[in-house]
């Protein structure tokens, strides 16, 4: 099923040359990256890769939708919070598939309610939204 956006909030444009071995940047300027494979697959490993872009969005939505979450809930994350994420790669019959392994770290909270506060902004996080159902995603207190 196809989720249609209710109303476009903001709008992210980037230009992207020379696939896993190019360079992207943002129509404002602010993103200018290069991009290489990394060695694990055939390339240099000498810039990042989509897939540490990945990790790096998925879990910056993730915190901000926990943050988002915390104030419905009157609850506060705590600053010294972290996600570690990781993307990983491989084969699937069609092609090529990715997998999610999200591990947050919500120190000085109940585990209880951390817990709780994990299962919310699953629910309400864009990019779990966007892969739910289409991908393996592992999120997990530590």
């Amino acid at each position: 099923m196809t989720t249609k956006l209710e109303k476009v909030m903001y709008t992210a444009h980037t230009h992207t040359t020379g696939g896993r071995d190019g360079k992207a940047v943002s129509n404002d300027g602010l993103l200018e990256i290069n991009l290489s494979s990394p060695k694990e697959l055939g390339g240099a490993g000498t810039a990042t890769n989509p897939e540490q872009l990945f990790a790096a969005g998925y879990s910056a939505c993730f915190m901000g939708a926990m943050k988002y979450v915390a104030g419905i809930k009157k609850l506060k994350v705590p600053t010294e919070a972290f996600i570690d994420a990781s993307v990983d790669i491989g084969p699937i019959p069609q092609g090529f598939g990715i997998a999610v392994k999200l591990m947050i770290s919500l120190p000085d909270m109940d585990r209880e309610v951390a817990q709780d506060l994990i299962n919310s902004a699953h629910q309400v996080c864009p990019y779990s939204n966007a892969t739910r159902g289409n991908i393996a995603v592992d999120i997990s207190l530590i």
